[in-house]
């Protein structure tokens, strides 16, 4: 068991990237979450026996997924934002969410290059080109995620470990559930990117999201703007008029001296409801918007904010 809760990129659609680079890039709460031990490497399953030996991982959701797997000695390579397992900081790092550093992936002879859809546009085509075998997955979704470990377990040959996986993370999250069902809902607004020290270009998770379905499961609401699915950007006016009685701030902000206090950023909006009763919650360790197997711990930390009566 380690905390979990560290700076890394998440997995969110290219327009939402390139819009909120500065902090949303570091993002893709503080609980203990447990994965398969990685000094151990489980043996193949599933119709997949002849594995990959050598794996890189374009994704902080993606290695999560594979050290679950129990599969992470053959992962070779990471993007710059993976932080776990602990083994990831003996690897050698490819750059960045969308510019991974071609060159150094073909010195390292990769068997497959796993990544997320989201990611694909902006590099899979050109590995395809370099006779690199790939690997794009899904991640907006709880769906998407449940996935994401199946297409990745097939394909590394861990099929038996990515259905146990699944079910561990299933129980989680319906454990939750049933705890929450029959409480009063309040409303969160969860907010994934702004300019640090500000409220401006305030981005928030939407309809089809994870975030959003794990706040529903956590006994919330989740807000967003009309008509945006997965990630949007909301204004402060629209912030105002939807009044949230929690929100969830996950924006990390600038380091050292120009740390920001995320509770003075929003009081510059008195009149909603989570201000007036102190309900605003800085979550800026990031790791907690990975869509891996540690979604149910996620949901957790979510309902322990919502509810705190109960959990």
């Amino acid at each position: 068991m380690r905390k979990r809760f560290s700076s890394a990129a998440f997995n969110f659609g290219p327009s939402t990237l390139l819009r909120c680079a500065a902090s949303l890039a570091l993002i893709l709460a503080a609980s203990c979450r447990a994965s398969s031990p990685t000094n151990q490497e489980a043996a193949p399953t599933g119709p997949n026996r002849h594995v990959p030996e050598r794996i890189i991982s374009l994704s902080p959701s993606v290695t999560e997924i594979i050290a679950g797997l129990g599969a992470f000695r053959r992962v070779v390579a990471v993007c710059q934002f993976c932080d776990f397992p602990p083994e990831v900081k003996a690897l050698p790092r490819l750059g960045g969410w969308q510019n991974p550093k071609l060159e150094q992936v073909m010195e390292l002879r990769p068997n497959l290059v796993i990544m997320t859809e989201a990611q694909a546009p902006f590099v899979q085509k050109q590995l395809q080109m370099l006779g690199i075998q790939t690997l794009a997955v899904p991640s907006l979704s709880i769906e998407h995620t449940f996935a994401a470990i199946k297409a990745i377990g097939d394909a590394v040959g861990c099929s038996d470990q990515a259905e146990s996986l699944i079910t561990q993370t299933k129980v989680g999250l319906d454990e939750i559930g049933f705890r929450t069902k029959l409480l009063r809902r309040p409303r969160v607004l969860c907010v994934v990117g702004r300019v640090p020290g500000t409220l401006r270009d305030l981005y928030v998770a939407t309809k089809g999201s994870f975030l959003e379905q794990l706040i529903g499961i956590a006994g919330g609401e989740a807000l967003s703007p009309t008509n945006q699915t997965g990630y949007g950007k909301m204004s402060k006016e629209a912030v105002m008029s939807l009044n949230p009685e929690v929100i969830i701030d996950m924006v990390p902000g600038a380091e050292g001296k120009l740390t920001e206090d995320p509770l003075q950023v929003w009081r510059q909006l008195p009149e909603i409801k989570a201000m007036q009763t102190g309900r605003i919650f800085p979550i800026k360790e990031t790791s907690v918007l990975h869509p891996s197997q540690f979604i149910a711990d996620t949901c957790r930390r979510f309902a322990k904010i919502i509810h705190p009566e109960i959990f």
